[in-house]
């Protein structure tokens, strides 16, 4: 199949899922994506068993290897969930979702609001951000603003992009813009804006080295350079599942201010931001959905039946 084709088929296969899934009972809709979670994880393609490699380090190695597959195949689905809430979020009442919204450390950003300071939140890629962002659009009265990755095609980044503006976010491309995404961010900033960054993957060249549950990673330093250069609130935060809702936890400021070189305060922000996350992703691993690779050393596993030296 050309590449082309390929990029045309996935966009319509999300065309059709933003509609199909509006029109199904709520009830039906999480059951369908349910089972078609059990069913990717029983695939066991590179995406699921890169998850599971980088579950076992988020769990410390304790897990027997069927623990860690039942732990695995539920981490599928709740990414399964974020996706069929991604669907039909837009026809949720922002009531709704506020409701349903429990928040930990909400004194945190309060504080800083408090202060009229412009903030960074640094998100890793758990539970629903999008859900967290309605209620965080509640609470500011107001848009915040994100980066998005240019997805291709590029019909599908611009219907990914409709999504979320259709939930009253404020979106620049990672790339390709008319103006570079950190100096759209930081003039934001600067006037007082907020901005929420996904933060537990480098997609760059560069980044920042630091121990990130135990291993060596590279995170994007960007949030931490922005809060330095606007005096922002960094405020690491960590979204959650609950049963019929959601849960976002909060951290306190990461300080970047101080002595020493910004480069040095960056690099120490961003070891600060990886050590907030770790507890949350620690309590909740199944809701952490990465299943791109992140540490060097973590290659995804073996297929399922085939010894690691055989792979």
């Amino acid at each position: 199949m050309s590449g082309t084709l390929a990029a045309r088929l996935t966009d319509a296969g999300f065309a059709a899922g933003w509609h199909a899934v509006r029109l199904l009972p709520e009830p039906a809709a999480r059951g369908a994506f349910d089972r078609a979670g059990r069913w990717a994880a029983g695939r066991d393609g590179t995406g699921i068993r890169q998850l599971r490699a980088n579950l076992r380090v988020a769990t410390g190695g304790r897990l027997s290897e069927p623990e860690l597959a039942a732990l695995t195949t539920r981490a599928v689905q709740s990414y399964a969930r974020y996706w069929q809430e991604a669907f039909r979020l837009p026809t949720l009442s922002s009531e709704r979702i506020v409701a349903g919204t429990e928040m930990v450390g909400l004194e945190h950003l309060e504080k800083a609001r408090a202060g009229g300071r412009p903030l960074v939140m640094a998100l890793p890629h758990s539970g629903n951000w999008d859900a967290a962002g309605v209620w965080f659009i509640d609470w500011l009265d107001g848009p915040f603003m994100t980066v998005a990755e240019r997805l291709r095609p590029e019909s599908l980044y611009e219907r990914f992009l409709a999504y979320r503006e259709s939930l009253g976010f404020r979106v620049v491309p990672l790339t390709g813009g008319p103006r570079p995404s950190t100096e759209v961010l930081r003039d934001w900033l600067r006037a007082g804006g907020v901005t929420c960054l996904l933060v537990d993957r480098n997609l760059g060249s560069g980044g920042v080295p630091v121990q990130f549950l135990g291993r060596s990673a590279t995170l994007p330093g960007g949030a931490a350079l922005l809060a330095a250069q606007t005096g922002a609130a960094l405020v690491p935060a960590v979204c959650q599942f609950t049963e019929r809702g959601w849960r976002v936890v909060l951290s306190p400021e990461v300080p970047v201010d101080g002595p020493g070189r910004l480069k040095d305060r960056v690099a120490g922000a961003m070891q600060s931001v990886a050590d907030a996350f770790a507890p949350s992703i620690a309590d909740r691993p199944e809701d952490w959905h990465m299943l791109g690779r992140i540490w060097p050393d973590v290659p995804p596993d073996p297929p399922r039946g085939t010894a690691a030296g055989e792979a």
